[in-house]
């Protein structure tokens, strides 16, 4: 049966989004090349050239605003598996640099893996390491702390409270990460997972993300 679209309720044919919806999502032309913020051109912002994050790029699909915010959502909370193919298509096109790489999906804690049931971030990494050509590596790292919700905490707070929270098993010596997330908001969990992973030997780590907010708040 025909599905309807899942942005506009109109008929979407074998898609979960229609054509129109999906040309009509929302872009941001010009971004920080590190963190993705929206800028006034593709330099490294202030805040980057400041204080340097341990990962060295950032590319997000899309800015996490209606009717992204709802795509995601749908997914992570609504447990509607189905979008996995549609995120993981948009972030597709934004392959890696060539060279030694492999995927690692965010990883969540133990506890809120069984309370959610999957993990969002491997979910969209899976088909991404396939269409790639590239190892997927979900089990390379772990998170050994049950942090508090990033979004429930002040921005100054948010580092504080991922320090410690990966453990990465084995080595990553001279090979390039490839870490995909859902959504990016302050990038203290991937900055953190980051720092973790060149610890072990990452010669660099590249963000991949669905979407990002359009102020680290």
């Amino acid at each position: 049966m025909p599905n309807e679209c899942f942005v506009c309720g109109q008929g979407a044919g074998s898609a979960l989004v229609c054509g129109a919806c999906r040309e009509g999502l929302p872009r941001v032309a010009t971004v920080c090349p590190v963190c993705a913020i929206p800028s006034g051109d593709d330099l490294i912002c202030g805040s980057c050239q400041r204080a340097a994050p341990a990962f060295d790029a950032t590319v997000a699909a899309l800015p996490y605003v209606f009717p992204v915010d709802r795509l995601v959502q749908a997914l992570k909370y609504g447990r509607r598996l189905a979008l996995t193919d549609f995120l993981a298509g948009l972030l597709e096109p934004f392959a890696p640099p060539h060279g030694p790489a492999l995927v690692v999906p965010m990883p969540l804690h133990p506890s809120r893996l069984r309370e959610r049931g999957f993990n969002q971030a491997a979910e969209i990494a899976r088909p991404l390491s396939r269409a790639w050509g590239l190892p997927f590596e979900a089990a390379a790292v772990e998170r050994v702390r049950d942090t508090a919700p990033q979004a429930s905490l002040p921005w100054l707070e948010r580092r504080r409270n991922m320090r410690g929270a990966f453990r990465c098993h084995g080595t990553f010596e001279g090979r390039t990460v490839v870490v995909v997330d859902d959504v990016m908001t302050t990038g203290a969990t991937l900055d953190e997972l980051a720092r973790t992973l060149k610890s072990h030997g990452a010669a660099r780590v590249v963000n991949r993300v669905v979407a990002r907010t359009p102020s680290p708040v």
